[in-house]
């Protein structure tokens, strides 16, 4: 197998060694250069064409965010961005980055390499499946607007599930929701801290009110609850309508939030009353629990291949037969609009 090229660009010595030291560890990996600016990053990928590049955003000289934007039109490549607790990885992501791994504080060297071994090897993997040029303007053209829902939405439950690539999803099919749209529940695997600035940044940008779930929400109309980054996310139904609970828990499918854990119980809560989305991710999670809504009789959407950043959760879900209807994400929106408009 060929090793995957990796360019590591940070203004930290310290940290740079770290990310080699934790991506030299992995035998599919070879790190081929590190850069400590934006100009010797720009000098070494025209020199050495790396097949993937971690980018840290704080940098002297040009910031990683305002380096990426000029790079992405010239040189299209995979980028993982790896970053302390700072809200412009959304402003990465939407330049065309494909992930972002968080940079903690506190820890020791040591811990910080382990911690890059389990996180950032991963997603450098991934990101090198991922076919980048022109991938932005493929996935919105033709976007089509949805009409008016007919009636409350207040008996209704959408759940969405995402990973990679799932930001940028997630927020396309948010802005197109009217205050009409029923409650909406949504897993996207992230670390904590950013689920609450992706939360607030949605919540500036749509016009639905968006919002960091917390224990005892309750579910309503025009109202997004996104999980937050730490914890598992359930629905459960009571007398006056639909709660989330927020607890501290173990990994399921791999994650936490985890995608099957709401899914699951938005299968239970609402069986029928559900519209269940599924978006662009690694692995299989929330392809078991979207089965089950559709056998709980939900009506069910998956991601397809061309539009998603990686076709991995909704392909998985659609081999096991739990997708009604598999849609460009452009069109997500309006097929969730018809499908609750038909149910009334």
């Amino acid at each position: 197998m060929k090793k995957i090229r990796v360019l590591v660009v940070d203004d930290s010595f310290v940290i740079r060694n770290i990310l080699e030291q934790s991506l030299s560890s992995d035998p599919n990996i070879e790190v081929v250069a590190t850069a400590c600016d934006a100009f010797e990053a720009r000098d070494l990928i025209v020199k050495l064409r790396p097949d993937v590049m971690t980018l840290d955003i704080e940098m002297p000289r040009m910031n990683g965010l305002d380096f990426l934007r000029k790079l992405m039109p010239q040189y299209p490549m995979p980028v993982v961005v790896v970053s302390s607790l700072d809200d412009r990885v959304f402003d990465a992501l939407e330049a065309g980055a494909v992930d972002f791994v968080h940079k903690p504080a506190g820890l020791t060297r040591s811990q910080l390499t382990e911690f890059m071994k389990e996180e950032l090897n991963e997603k450098v993997k991934i990101a090198f499946n991922v076919k980048v040029s022109g991938r932005k303007k493929k996935e919105m053209a033709g976007q089509s607007a949805p009409a008016a829902l007919v009636g409350g939405g207040d008996k209704q439950i959408i759940a969405i599930g995402a990973s990679t690539g799932g930001t940028e999803a997630i927020y396309d099919v948010i802005k197109q929701f009217g205050t009409d749209i029923p409650g909406v529940v949504i897993v996207q695997h992230m670390p904590p801290g950013f689920t609450g600035m992706y939360a607030e940044r949605m919540n500036n940008q749509c016009r639905v009110a968006v919002k960091e779930a917390q224990n005892g929400d309750k579910i309503k109309q025009g109202q997004v609850l996104l999980a937050p980054g730490d914890k598992q996310m359930r629905v459960v139904k009571e007398r006056d309508g639909y709660h989330v609970e927020c607890k501290f828990g173990e990994k399921v499918s791999g994650h936490c939030p985890s995608v099957n854990v709401l899914f699951n119980s938005v299968a239970e809560a609402a069986r029928g009353h559900a519209v269940g989305v599924i978006l662009t991710g690694m692995g299989s999670d929330g392809a078991e629990g979207l089965l089950e809504m559709h056998r709980q009789g939900a009506i069910t959407i998956g991601q397809d291949e061309i539009t998603s950043v990686v076709y991995g959760m909704p392909k998985v879900a659609y081999e096991i037969g739990a997708v009604t209807y598999q849609v460009g994400l452009p069109h997500i929106p309006s097929k969730i609009y018809s499908v609750l408009n038909n149910r009334r």
